[in-house]
């Protein structure tokens, strides 16, 4: 997914002016600088497929649908990561260039993702209190995870395979697994 660049011990302002000006996307850890590599056909066509669901589900909701070339920043951490596809349903969200109050965050995860995705990527992303659910979408298998946070702020996975239903309640809609892995050659 990433591999570090040549720059490190950046700042955030040096590093938004660096992504206004570069050809590749970057995420940033704490002055880190880390180049992101290109995604899979499998990986791609799952992406579009849930942004576009998500974004008519969600037309005239007040809710946004981000792909890829959105960044959320998680202010605590001093991180910003590209989600593959993030929602604010926030109208305090309003930065031009990142969002701050995901509700929904997806990540299609493939072998060289997974283990950033399900452990650092988690940690992290559950520090943003708007952050209602967290989902991993496999691009090799039907499988989907669904991280999701109670009204007590304890967290919960379940684990979806063929045939089954995906509930987001963050956005109040549901998506077969057919759906999601529609032109998918698995």
């Amino acid at each position: 997914m990433f591999a570090q660049s040549q720059l490190s011990n950046i700042t955030i302002d040096e590093y938004l002016q660096l992504e206004l000006k570069c050809d590749i996307r970057h995420e940033y850890i704490a002055g880190q600088v880390y180049a992101m590599a290109g995604a899979s056909e499998a990986h791609d066509i799952i992406s579009g497929n849930i942004y576009v669901r998500l974004r008519t589900h969600l037309r005239g909701s007040g809710c946004r649908v981000f792909s890829s070339d959105m960044k959320v920043k998680i202010k605590l951490l001093d991180i910003f990561y590209y989600p593959d596809i993030s929602v604010t349903c926030d109208a305090q969200d309003i930065e031009k260039y990142f969002k701050t109050r995901p509700c929904l965050i997806v990540e299609v995860i493939s072998p060289s993702t997974a283990r950033i995705d399900r452990n650092e990527k988690l940690l992290n992303y559950r520090q943003l209190e708007s952050l209602q659910e967290y989902l991993l979408v496999d691009q090799e298998k039907i499988k989907v995870e669904i991280y999701r946070k109670d009204d007590q702020g304890n967290w919960s996975v379940k684990t979806l395979g063929e045939g089954d239903v995906l509930n987001l309640v963050s956005v109040g809609l549901e998506m077969t697994m057919a759906e999601i892995y529609e032109d998918v050659e698995l």
